[in-house]
């Protein structure tokens, strides 16, 4: 089955996590498959293959191990025309944005049909995702994610909505009367996203979509805080005065403890600092200006695909003399992958951007050279007393030449520096940093001794699921499953109301 959207942010990504982990629950085999992700969230798989972080989400919440077949092709960004095309996990070159969408069905198509059979053959079901709109009707002669993928696949496409947003029911209809008789023929109903309210009074609307389209409506799904896990792009995020706070219990000491993540152009990665939001006590906020980490207590500057930019912003915006003077006071700074490079002392890029040689901000006594070939990686070490695990996805490589040994990097003082990427989410390593974190900033906060994080994942994993044993029309999901897209559907005509 496809999970298409009306939109990119529809919902797609947690309502294919939720009938992954609503079916795995049955004791079904079941697999998540998106043909073509654009993010720069990704992961590393167990043999060192990258896929969206998406991807590996709903991989947990099927209860499988993540696997390139499950994301064959992923693009990320590096600017507004240009992107990274990874295949298979590997990343195969630089491609326009028109030259990826031209060359594309006769690039990769055979492939993505091959993974597509391959997860067939080995579970019993595979739920996939599209991407953006199906009635993107521009790029639908080289569709290889939404009806392309599912008239070749003969799926069963389920659209979903997200009625917070407004205008659900002209979505609805507007995307399947924008399809031609051929795709028309694979949609076979909708999920109404994100309600607040009463449902009874979405009634008469749901009636008058299924009488104008022929389609039913196959669940409204309420609104949930605290479920937008491993989101796909951080190009999307709203900036200013957005707080993720996974966890709402209070401090185990006096004071909480707030934490600012810089949002450098090309962010990537975000996710890494989920696993502090779910702290009791610490306040997780993204900024981009310098009197916004005034008062921080801890500063991170995470990973991003565009290193140079990225210091030309932070210089821009005064927030290169903001950490300047942070370190020389003794505050703390956590850089990640990309931002652990800007906090060296000078950059050797002519790969990413090709501007050869440029100066970090000399927090860190690193120099980066970027390579042509990806360094892709599960590493495991131990910090601060603790064993550490974590995975590296970058082209650039550290020469290290003084400071304190950390896992991926190096420290100074109260700055740190790291190519991993989930480090913390090992919760000894979090509780551990977190202190010393404190101690710096001069806070009273004590980390609570019994945060899980990966418990933490599992229940909002199971809250998908409960969401869609709960609000969905299962029965009816399991008959598209099990026996396809329904026939006799009717033609739906463009301005049909």
């Amino acid at each position: 089955m496809l999970i298409a959207g009306t939109t990119s942010d529809a919902g797609k990504s947690v309502v294919t996590a939720g009938i992954c982990r609503w079916l795995v629950r049955r004791g079904v085999r079941v697999a998540p498959f998106k043909a073509q992700n654009m993010s720069l969230n990704s992961f590393v798989t167990a043999d060192g293959a990258e896929i969206g972080r998406a991807q590996a989400m709903q991989a947990a919440a099927a209860r499988v191990e993540p696997s390139a077949l499950m994301n064959p092709v992923l693009l990320k960004p590096g600017g507004d025309r240009t992107s990274q095309v990874v295949l298979m996990g590997r990343p195969v070159g630089e491609l326009s944005a028109r030259g990826f969408h031209d060359q594309r069905r006769a690039m990769v198509f055979d492939r993505v049909l091959e993974c597509l059979a391959e997860l067939r053959r080995t579970h019993d079901a595979v739920i996939c995702e599209g991407a953006g709109s199906p009635a993107e009707i521009n790029l639908r002669r080289s569709d290889i994610v939404n009806m392309g993928l599912a008239r070749a696949a003969r799926l069963p496409v389920v659209v979903v909505g997200d009625i917070d947003r407004g205008g659900v029911f002209a979505s609805l209809f507007g995307t399947t009367a924008l399809l031609s008789a051929g795709d028309q023929e694979l949609m076979a109903g909708y999920l109404i996203n994100k309600f607040r309210g009463d449902v009874r009074l979405l009634e008469p609307g749901l009636e008058s979509l299924r009488g104008l389209t022929g389609r039913p409506v196959l669940g409204v799904l309420p609104h949930r805080d605290g479920l937008g896990i491993d989101e796909e792009d951080g190009l999307r995020l709203s900036t200013r005065g957005t707080v993720r706070e996974a966890n709402t219990a209070p401090p185990a000491g006096s004071q909480v403890l707030r934490v600012a993540v810089i949002a450098v152009p090309l962010m990537s990665n975000f996710t890494d600092v989920d696993a502090l939001a779910a702290e009791p006590g610490v306040v997780v906020r993204f900024c981009d200006r310098a009197e916004e980490i005034a008062d921080a207590d801890l500063v991170v500057v995470p990973g991003t695909r565009g290193t140079v930019r990225a210091l030309r912003r932070l210089r821009e915006r005064g927030l290169a003399e903001a950490l300047a003077r942070r370190a020389a006071e003794g505050r703390p700074i956590l850089g990640v992958c990309g931002g652990f490079q800007v906090l060296g002392e000078r950059v050797e890029d002519e790969v990413e951007s090709r501007a050869g040689t440029v100066e970090g901000l000399g927090l860190l006594p690193v120099r980066i050279r970027f390579d042509r070939e990806k360094t892709l990686a599960r590493p495991t070490g131990r910090a601060l007393g603790e064993p550490v695990t974590g995975y590296e996805i970058h082209h650039g490589v550290a020469d290290v030449r003084g400071g304190e040994p950390f896992p991926g990097g190096c420290r100074v003082g109260a700055v740190w520096g790291t190519h991993w990427h989930g480090m913390l989410e090992c919760d000894g390593f979090r509780r551990a940093f977190l202190r010393r974190v404190a101690a710096d900033a001069g806070r009273d906060f004590v980390p609570a001794p019994d945060t899980r994080f990966a418990a933490l994942r599992e229940e909002q994993l199971d809250r998908l699921g409960d969401l869609i044993e709960e609000h969905a029309d299962t029965d009816a999901l399991w008959r598209l499953i099990e026996k396809g897209p329904p026939v006799g559907l009717p033609f739906v005509p463009p301005g049909a109301p």
